[in-house]
């Protein structure tokens, strides 16, 4: 009676563990977080690096995330120059070498869209120029539906033994996402054409995607923090081409765009720009449905 209650018990407290994580993810960004726990479920461990109150262009090589990074299967990350600050340090000093560039283990999902703004010439007086294109795909719900289904595959191929339960679960989130994206757009349908004013020049999947006409962005060139003279030729543009209101990225300083919107009488309007990034953006979903929630709000100010 005794070894049945032992062996009883034991049993309980396996069946009380979780599940063995088949895929262990480095995350650079929320909105691949998000994304990889979505078609990974039970099946693999997320850990993202950043946050929606941080700027994905600035994070310190932290030793926690050179940790993270150690034991990482996958690195899921944006691309494109993005992390080059801070990625290749901790992906050189996990001397993880199922991570490293090149290898299954290295996934950057700007790899599989059309990047936009791909300068002719690289010219690093410009600004925060990004010599591949425009990263910020994000903004744009439909680049995350062609990315899932890259990712997906990346993840059977690491874990084979589970290849039919990641695509059973990316053609789920596909068949959810695409009537999402559809909700939204007809949605958004009002902002087409709408004149736009923007703190940093990072929306331009978003703007194709809804039809916004960006009027200016508040800094003189990517990446550089506006001066007072700068703005005041801002307002000056303003005057000539009024927008309807200026946004801006959650993790952004509000002073600049705040500047314009009581100089120029327009809202500010600030925008999560990825998982996390405000209270409502709590998953891919919640990130385009406050988007949306909160540029329309801004028609109606």
């Amino acid at each position: 009676m005794r070894r049945f209650l032992i062996g009883a018990a034991l049993f309980a407290a396996f069946a009380a563990t979780p599940a063995y994580a088949n895929l262990s993810v480095f995350a650079c960004e929320p909105e691949w977080g998000a994304l990889s726990t979505e078609l990974g479920g039970d099946k693999v461990s997320v850990y993202t690096a950043t946050t929606g109150a941080q700027d994905p262009h600035q994070i310190q090589a932290r030793p926690s995330l050179i940790a993270k990074a150690r034991t990482a299967d996958v690195t899921v990350c944006e691309g494109a120059e993005l992390e080059i600050g801070w990625l290749p340090m901790i992906i050189q000093q996990s001397n993880n070498s199922k991570i490293a560039p090149g290898q299954p283990g290295a996934f950057d999902a700007t790899r599989y869209v059309h990047l936009l703004e791909q300068p002719t010439a690289l010219d690093r007086a410009q600004g925060d120029i990004h010599a591949a294109g425009n990263p910020h795909i994000q903004t744009d719900p439909r680049m995350i539906l062609t990315v899932s289904k890259a990712l997906a595959q990346r993840f059977a191929q690491l874990d084979p033994g589970n290849a039919a339960y990641y695509q059973s679960r990316a053609a789920d989130f596909e068949k959810r996402f695409s009537a999402a994206i559809a909700k939204w757009t007809a949605e958004a349908a009002p902002l087409k054409g709408t004149p736009i004013a923007v703190q940093h020049h990072a929306w331009i999947y978003m703007e194709n995607w809804l039809g916004l006409r960006e009027v200016v962005p508040l800094e003189p060139k990517p990446g550089v923090p506006p001066s007072s003279g700068y703005l005041a030729e801002v307002l000056q543009k303003l005057q000539a081409q009024p927008a309807k209101f200026v946004i801006r990225a959650a993790y952004e300083d509000d002073r600049p765009s705040e500047f314009i919107s009581e100089k120029a009488g327009i809202p500010a309007i600030v925008l999560p720009f990825t998982v996390g990034g405000t209270d409502a953006a709590k998953d891919l979903f919640g990130l385009y449905d406050d988007t949306i929630r909160r540029l329309l709000g801004g028609l109606k100010k």
